[in-house]
């Protein structure tokens, strides 16, 4: 293999054509050539970004990684052709539709020695690697996820919990090796908006809500543990960690106020665009052979995860209710 990686994308819609981007800035990586079933399409962006409008079959051919970033319900197909080919991979989320498809997908590329990286963007977002540092000295008890926003512009056939709350599922997972003994979940707006309730096997607990239907975007993370309260702002890409807070009722001239007082921590967090590092992190471990960061073992969890809430949210709870004597 040469220093530089030549990579490729199957797929140039609007997500498509940033990975598209991102390759063709980042040093030690060779963008050959882009494919879409949209030949146009296909070729305006190679124009864009100096390269080759590509067939599938030739581009996998003459790469030697490539981001598969169509529908998810194509996923299967494209990822296949390219472990068929040799080509290492990195499937946008989520990683399939069915958690079968993909556990098989795995052991053809464990076969064919090719690598899989599951495109979970947030796991990169300069704020939550800066969480992952926080949370090595904190033992967490809560976790409380917000994704919300107007509708866009852009269609999608995949639901509220599959779009947006999977990217939540993954980075709460992330930071908890415990399975998820039980979900409860709720939705509302046709589905537009999801609240789901997690219980972990250590105790922990965690709160998703993901909507399309909020007049306002929100993408942040709260972790609660023993000693601090950890805010997480996804789009400023920012972190604060709340310490030692000091509650106390105060008597002044006869009145009697409420004052909360605490440590606030600003960590310094190295900006960036995720998709960059993400693409860059998948360019290295192609390079070196070693292990993607976002595997496609986390690709599978977070779609089962995602399956069992949509469950809850159309009968209430995962767990099987007890039975309830006659009277």
């Amino acid at each position: 293999m040469s220093d530089q990686v030549r990579t490729g994308v199957v797929g140039v819609g609007n997500m498509g054509r940033h990975h598209a981007r991102v390759y063709s800035e980042l040093p030690g990586v060779d963008l050959i050539g882009v494919a879409d079933v949209d030949a146009d399409r296909a070729a305006e962006v190679a124009a864009e970004f100096d390269t080759a409008a590509r067939d599938r079959e030739t581009l996998l051919a003459r790469t030697e990684a490539v981001s598969v970033v169509v529908p998810t319900r194509f996923h299967e197909a494209v990822a296949r052709a390219a472990i068929d080919a040799g080509t290492d991979i990195l499937v946008e989320k989520p990683f399939v539709a069915d958690p079968d498809v993909g556990r098989d997908l795995l052991a053809a590329a464990r076969e064919a020695d090719c690598l899989v990286q599951v495109g979970h963007i947030e796991r990169y977002n300069p704020a939550v690697i800066a969480l992952g540092d926080v949370m090595v000295d904190a033992d967490p008890i809560a976790f409380a996820a917000r994704r919300q926003g107007p509708p866009v512009d852009r269609d999608s056939v995949d639901s509220v919990v599959f779009d947006l709350m999977i990217h939540d599922i993954d980075v709460i997972c992330s930071l908890t090796d415990q399975p998820v003994v039980d979900v409860a979940a709720a939705g509302a707006a046709e589905g537009g908006h999801v609240v789901a309730q997690l219980e972990f096997a250590d105790g922990r607990v965690a709160s998703l809500t993901a909507s399309r239907v909020t007049q306002e975007r929100v993408r942040d993370l709260a972790v609660t543990a023993e000693d601090c309260h950890v805010e997480v702002d996804y789009m400023d890409q920012s972190v604060e960690i709340h310490r030692h807070s000091l509650p106390e009722y105060v008597a002044t001239d006869g009145d009697v106020r409420y004052r909360h007082e605490s440590v606030i921590e600003r960590p310094t967090v190295e900006t960036g665009e995720p998709l960059k590092n993400e693409l860059s992190s998948f360019a290295e471990s192609v390079r070196e052979r070693t292990e993607p960061e976002t595997t496609g073992e986390d690709g599978i969890r977070a779609v089962e995860l995602a399956e069992r809430i949509e469950a809850a949210a159309e009968g209430g709870s995962d767990r099987p209710s007890a039975e309830v004597p006659s009277p």
